[in-house]
């Protein structure tokens, strides 16, 4: 009897140890995110346009016909391509991250149920997830020379959550700080 009160309460307190960490973890994201029209206006595609090109096989087919341009320094343009491109994708997942967090405030704070909307950002996160793996994938591919890598379908989902949040703030109303 007395087992088995102990055994229950290290599992209670380990329980709550993981809540707490997830808590902490979740509020401390929330913490910067300025919810804004002008902050969700800064958030615009065009941050992403360099991203799209940097990969583009038409700059490695012309330093090829160049002189000079060896499989070696080949390799070491993508790899330096690839950490570049590495970091526009974080930034991509972060922002599309809060993109998201964002619509989950405004579902919380919303008098009304939107079924539809949480549908939608369910399915996005889901679509933007399995992008993103493939993106990761491509990207080992391309580094060594197999493939290229597609990241227009990754910025749309972003572009369509960036407007939903858009559509549902209103201008000139913070929704949290």
């Amino acid at each position: 009897m007395i087992s088995t009160i102990v055994i229950s309460a290290v599992i209670l307190a380990a329980l709550l140890l993981v809540v707490v960490t997830v808590l902490r973890k979740l509020g401390s994201a929330d913490r910067t995110l300025p919810v804004t029209a002008e902050w969700i206006d800064e958030l615009s595609t065009d941050r992403y346009r360099p991203m799209m090109r940097l990969l583009d096989a038409s700059e490695i087919e012309f330093l090829r016909s160049q002189g000079g341009f060896t499989t070696k320094k080949e390799s070491k343009l993508r790899a330096q391509r690839c950490q570049i491109f590495r970091g526009y994708l974080r930034c991509l997942e972060v922002d599309f991250q809060r993109v998201c967090t964002a619509l989950k405030i405004v579902l919380v704070q919303s008098e009304q149920d939107r079924p539809d909307l949480s549908a939608i950002l369910v399915h996005h996160q889901i679509m933007f997830a399995t992008g993103l793996l493939a993106v990761h994938f491509r990207l080992f591919l391309y580094r060594w020379g197999i493939c290229t890598v597609d990241v227009d379908s990754l910025v749309q989902i972003f572009d369509v959550m960036r407007i939903e949040l858009r559509n549902l703030v209103p201008a000139a109303m913070p929704l949290c700080a």
